[in-house]
């Protein structure tokens, strides 16, 4: 029983940490084997879903037996259809009976002969043909297929049509001669040169330049149009429609990538994350990822190479070509290193990197999840030691001005303990002793006031106070630290929007953290969340004097008060015409006897 409760727990762990993207799972059994692989729209949705209620028959006994979760995080639904499909023909997954069949996607053949044919096939032959596809979507293959034949007129016989045959004139044309279907190549009507471009012409269609091809198409669309056969044009408009939907290349499944190993890397201060994918036949067939622990403060080329030689003997891989972000120290025999820039390669090395990286968001969330305290504890030790503290700063407070031109000028303070904000320690401030815009001056009040109060009322004090803005605010801010005595007793930086600049008192040299690290991510979250604190306050007093009228010259009526009249009345010239009971149901019997008396007199 404690087995099984462990298990439900460590699988909810993984599903919580999903990425909602489209992408195949893959569910394992406690020997390490895949059981089921499925493709989802949304990961976190699909798999979340066999645990969220309960479940019967097949599926029941699946989710039993089911001890570890793996995923492949793709670009499109058709990516992870033609993904899913190459995994479960690799590994026969036991639950993926349906699969189990000899069927798969179709492709398009140019065939390897003279005057080649172009036709459908679900198997692919090394005979020298060229294969276009596979396509999840056979209606739109055939569209593909009868455009071709509408633009092109190509032989469908299967008469082998040698140079010799046709000289000794050993065959007769046919009937797709006749309605227009056919040049006659079979009887030397038709050079090899000319089919061979139309050929060259089909090839490029293929490759996905369609955009001639939807031109083509609109225009014969146009022709049905002005002889008024509007139902093949109707044929012909959804034909358009299919095409500009089309992906003619995927990013999963490419024949021109025959046999490759592609790796990526994502790193942080304290690990590396290296994913692997294995192609095969213009397919992916495995993908794995691992996490690499700094020692020495190794680099990204460092732990690429390590990773590279690992894996590859790990999975048995002896691949011809290694796709990589960049250029490692490897030389390995007969296997040449690509570092792609364009094309579908450069495109199956971002994809390898973003699985790296939800690998890598995974792991810090399943540590968050599992044990927040090592978590928070980890992220407070990098912060004091990034910005040369001498404690952990577990409790900060950010302060940020707001004005417009000098109008309702307002402060907030938002407080951070342990890395996460606490609501209930926010604070604003109205300016008293300010007038017109000084950012300068209104931050030496703020910080005043805040900091006697809490002296006054003998609460702590922060370990870290961080002001928006640069050298000025933070000079601004010491000089109020100083009345109070506490200059040196509390760190302070400040922190300017342009370049993410950290300043320290006294120090005209800013500090520039890694835009990927942690502590700077928890400053920016922090200064973005008082700017949000400050602007809410600040439109909300706008709001307040934008709403004083006659009626908050009333006395006795208030700003609420006031604003209750006018949501329900509109204007003040339908208050003054309104009856006594009208005025009370809306504000009070007290309140509306006022109003009513005061726009009497």
């Amino acid at each position: 029983m404690k087995l099984a409760e462990e298990r439900k727990l460590f699988l909810k762990q993984v599903f919580k940490t999903l990425p909602g993207k489209p992408g195949i799972y893959q569910f394992f059994n406690r020997d390490g084997k895949v059981i089921y692989i499925g493709k989802a729209k949304n990961l976190k949705k699909r798999v979340s879903s066999y645990f969220g209620k309960e479940q019967y028959g097949k599926v029941r006994v699946l989710v039993s037996k089911i001890t570890d979760i793996k995923h492949i995080v793709v670009d499109t639904e058709l990516d992870a259809l033609l993904l899913e499909n190459n995994l479960i023909k690799k590994y026969q997954p036991r639950y993926n009976v349906m699969m189990k069949d000899d069927k798969t996607f179709p492709w398009i053949c140019i065939k390897n002969e003279p005057f080649p044919r172009i036709f459908s096939t679900r198997h692919v032959l090394k005979d020298g043909s060229v294969y276009f596809g596979p396509y999840a979507s056979v209606k739109m293959m055939n569209t593909l297929l009868d455009l071709i034949r509408r633009l092109y007129q190509l032989r469908t016989c299967r008469l082998n049509l040698k140079e010799e045959n046709i000289r000794r004139k050993k065959f007769k044309v046919c009937l797709e001669y006749h309605i227009g279907n056919c040049k006659g190549a079979c009887t030397g009507l038709q050079t090899a040169e000319d089919y061979d471009k139309a050929i060259s012409e089909i090839k490029e269609i293929l490759k996905g330049n369609i955009h001639s091809v939807i031109r083509q198409l609109k225009e014969l669309m146009s022709v049905y149009s002005d002889n008024l056969e509007f139902e093949k044009a109707q044929v012909v408009k959804e034909k358009i429609e299919l095409l500009e939907k089309y992906q003619s290349k995927s990013i999963v499944v490419n024949p021109k990538i025959e046999n490759a190993d592609v790796f990526s890397i994502v790193s942080d201060e304290n690990s590396g994350y290296v994913n692997y994918f294995r192609v095969v036949n213009g397919a992916i067939v495995q993908s794995h990822t691992v996490e690499l622990k700094k020692k020495l403060d190794e680099s990204d080329k460092e732990l690429l190479t390590l990773s590279v030689i690992d894996l590859r003997e790990r999975f048995d891989s002896n691949a011809p070509e290694i796709i990589i972000p960049f250029a490692v120290e490897l030389n390995l025999p007969d296997t040449s290193l690509t570092i792609p820039k364009i094309g579908d390669k450069k495109h199956l090395l971002e994809l390898s990197e973003r699985n790296a990286k939800y690998y890598k968001l995974e792991k810090e969330k399943q540590l968050e999840l599992v044990d927040p305290e090592r978590h928070t504890n980890r992220i407070m030790d990098r912060m004091m030691k990034d910005l040369r503290m001498k404690v952990e700063p577990r409790h900060i407070e950010c302060f940020d001005n707001s004005n417009i031109q000098g109008d309702f000028p307002v402060a907030a303070m938002v407080c951070f303990k342990n890395g996460k904000p606490e609501k209930k320690e926010y604070r604003h401030f109205n300016i008293k002793t300010v007038e017109g815009p000084d950012d300068y001056a209104s931050m030496e009040e703020v910080i005043l006031r805040r900091y006697k109060r809490l002296l006054n009322e003998k609460k702590p004090l922060p370990h870290l106070i961080v002001v928006d803005g640069g050298k000025g605010q933070l000079s601004s801010a010491l000089k109020s630290l100083e009345k109070l005595g506490l200059r040196g007793k509390i760190s302070i930086i400040g922190i300017a929007k342009r370049l993410e600049e950290i300043y320290y008192p006294g120090d005209s040299l800013p500090l520039y953290l890694d835009k990927k690290s942690e502590t700077l991510k928890v400053i920016q979250h922090l200064r973005d969340e008082a700017h949000r604190f400050g602007i809410t306050h600040h439109r909300n007093k706008r709001s307040k004097e934008a709403v004083k009228s006659v009626l908050t010259e009333i006395d006795g009526i208030g700003y609420s008060y006031a604003q209750k009249l006018l949501w329900k009345f509109k204007s003040v010239k339908k208050i003054k015409t309104v009856s006594l009971e009208e005025l009370q149901e809306t504000i009070g019997k007290p309140k509306g006897k006022i109003v009513y008396d005061h726009f009497k007199k």
